[in-house]
């Protein structure tokens, strides 16, 4: 009873986050991280090469955006819990 630390008056243990709402919330994080690199790669092929038969923009922006949404999520879910 002695090691346990005491919480003021009228403060309470913020509740903990519900497995399956973190992780359902990391997936529409994960999800909007990729269609905004898709939808500015298409912008950018779209305003910089209208003629273009490749869209090379929306290629290059929606694997760097698949990266990035991997480096946010495994850097979220190896963060070590408490």
């Amino acid at each position: 009873m002695e090691n346990q630390k005491k919480q003021p008056k009228g403060k309470k243990d913020p509740l903990p986050l519900n497995p399956y709402l973190k992780y359902s919330t990391l997936a529409f994080q994960i999800g909007g991280i990729i269609i905004l690199g898709v939808w500015l790669g298409d912008w950018l092929d779209a305003t910089y090469r209208p003629q273009a038969e490749t869209p090379v923009y929306t290629i290059i922006f929606s694997l760097l955006f698949v990266f990035i949404a991997l480096y946010v999520s495994l850097k979220d879910f190896i963060k070590p819990q408490k």
